[in-house]
Formats: C-alpha cells, sequence, structure tokens
C-alpha cells in the first residue's frame, strides 16, 4: 500500500496520534513518509497542525496542509464562514498522488468522521478515498458507544466499494471498565475487518523517541507492529 486513509468515527478520538504510530512503524522499516492533512480546522496559523504533529511525533518525512480555516467546525461549514475557498475530494487526492509518487507511504488523515463534509457538494473523505482505490483506516473510541459508530462507518464504506483495512484503538485507557473490555472482542464484528491496534492514552505527550521506540507495541503486523490482538484481549479480561 503507498496511501492510507485514516478516518474516525468522530472526532477527538486519537486519528492523528494513531497517524503517528502507522508513520512512526513505517519509518522504522525504513520506508519514506509523508502525513497529508487535506482541511485543518479550528487552529490559528501559527499553531501546530496534525500533520505537522504526527511528522514531530514519528519522524516521518514529509508533513503537508491543503488548507487552514480558523473557526473548529466541519471543513466545509468552516470554509464557507471564512469565505475560502473549500478543498474537495479530487484536489485531496491528486495531491496525495503526487506525494505519493516521492514517498513509500502516504497517510491522509481525515477531519472527524469519515462523511464529514468538505465542500458545498457534499464532498467526503469516503470520496477521496474512492478516488485514489485507497483503503480506510478507522480509528475508534475504546468505550460505550463505540461499536454503533464503528458499525455505521463500516457500513459506509461497503456501500461504496471502500476497503476497510481495519480497526485501531485511538486510546487505550490505563483502566479499562468492563464495557470497554469486551469492546475488544465486539470491534472486529461490528466492523467486519480486523482490529489492528491499540494505543495508550497519552501517548500523544510522550518525547518523539519514546514515542517511536514504542509505537511498534501498538500496532499489529500488518501495520508494521508486533501488537496481537488475542494476546491483548487475553491480557485486558476480554
Amino acid at each position: 500500500m503507498s496511501i492510507i486513509v485514516v478516518s474516525g468515527t468522530g472526532t477527538e478520538i486519537g486519528k492523528t496520534v494513531v497517524t503517528a504510530a502507522v508513520a512512526a512503524a513505517a519509518v522504522a522499516a525504513g520506508r519514506s513518509v509523508a502525513v497529508l492533512k487535506p482541511a485543518q480546522t479550528g487552529l490559528a496559523p501559527e499553531e501546530t497542525g496534525d500533520a505537522d504533529e504526527a511528522v514531530r511525533l514519528s519522524g516521518a518525512k514529509t508533513s503537508a496542509e491543503l488548507a487552514r480555516y480558523p473557526e473548529p467546525l466541519a471543513p466545509g461549514t468552516a470554509a464557507r464562514r471564512a469565505s475560502m475557498a473549500p478543498v474537495g475530494p479530487e484536489r485531496v487526492a491528486r495531491e496525495a498522488r503526487a506525494l505519493a509518487g516521492e514517498h513509500d507511504l502516504v497517510l491522509v488523515e481525515g477531519a472527524g468522521g469519515l462523511l464529514v463534509r468538505f465542500d458545498e457538494e457534499g464532498g467526503t473523505l469516503a470520496d477521496t478515498a474512492r478516488l485514489l482505490g485507497a483503503p480506510v483506516l478507522v480509528v475508534a473510541p475504546a468505550g460505550l458507544g463505540t461499536l454503533n459508530s464503528t458499525a455505521l462507518t463500516a457500513e459506509a464504506l461497503r456501500a461504496r466499494g471502500i476497503e476497510q483495512l481495519g480497526v485501531v484503538v485511538g486510546s487505550w485507557p490505563a483502566a479499562p471498565d468492563l464495557a470497554t473490555r469486551c469492546n475488544l472482542a465486539d470491534l472486529p464484528e461490528a466492523a467486519g475487518a480486523p482490529l489492528l491496534g491499540a494505543v495508550p492514552e497519552g501517548s500523544g505527550a510522550l518525547d518523539p523517541a519514546a514515542f517511536r521506540a514504542a509505537a511498534g507495541d501498538w500496532l499489529a503486523p500488518a501495520l508494521g507492529g508486533t501488537w496481537d490482538a488475542d494476546a491483548f484481549a487475553r491480557a485486558n479480561g476480554a
């Protein structure tokens, strides 16, 4: 795979840290990596965006951000309110292909969930993945309610003929409750795709060297790591 699209089942669930972990594992394997953020919302021009943060943590070669809008809203809404040009799926796909010509792996990190609107025409991250023919890695929260949002995301992908690479838990708590532990067994069934990792909560606060050293332990071999879903479930009483 030269391009992977990273989508959440919602917002603020760990997409950037998961993107950074996948990038770090690829860098450790000797691959050159670019992180593409189509639209960054809710940040001032001088603030660090998600793509830059993923590169800082992972040691990836390149970060790219196509547009930045000041208000913390869906990209299409934020662009309209700021009277700025939106970034549609076609442009994102072109930029991703261009980066793939110069890197071994391009990670395209969405904003929020799969069907969040990019523009007034209703373009979404799903449209970008379809145009690219790229698989989607779904990042999901750990706790109660995640099964429904994960199943809905998987259904949307299947309806569009888009491959789902698998699911990664974006922030695994230090003291998981019963629902969270049970979700380790139930998430793959809800997604119709394998569970490919669990990133410990607070991992984004690690210094880059520690983050890079640990990233492979959080991800399954399909993502370049050594994490084992069955062993992790047993260790957590799932």
